[in-house]
């Protein structure tokens, strides 16, 4: 299985992204899909997730701001991020869990103020 995110770019504060993430696979074979990121000098950190039920988690720092979904027929999974801030700013990565976890390759990006 392979993912591949992108939708990544650059932002001003207060604007939107929508990053999507392919998979070579049916989506509805995973137990949870989700998105983490990692900012430079941090450890890489969940953003938000979405189970086989779509039952939904976001971290504090996302919630009301950043709405994850799957579509399970083009197979893609989606991060809308809206009122983005400077501290946004990361590499955001899609990840796939089944027995094992898989990763997508990353795509940046960058809030500025």
């Amino acid at each position: 299985v392979q993912l591949q995110a992108c939708g990544g770019g650059l932002v001003r504060a207060g604007g939107s992204l929508r990053l999507s993430c392919g998979a070579t696979a049916s989506v509805e074979i995973f137990t949870t899909m989700g998105w983490y990121r990692q900012a430079p000098g941090k450890q890489r950190e969940l953003v938000a997730s979405i189970s086989g039920d779509d039952d939904t988690f976001y971290s504090d720092s996302v919630k009301g701001r950043f709405t994850i979904s799957r579509d399970n027929v083009k197979n893609l999974m989606y991060l809308q991020m809206n009122t983005l801030r400077p501290e946004d700013t990361a590499i955001y990565y899609c990840n796939a869990k089944l027995i094992t976890q898989y990763w997508g390759q990353g795509t940046q990006v960058t809030v500025s103020s």
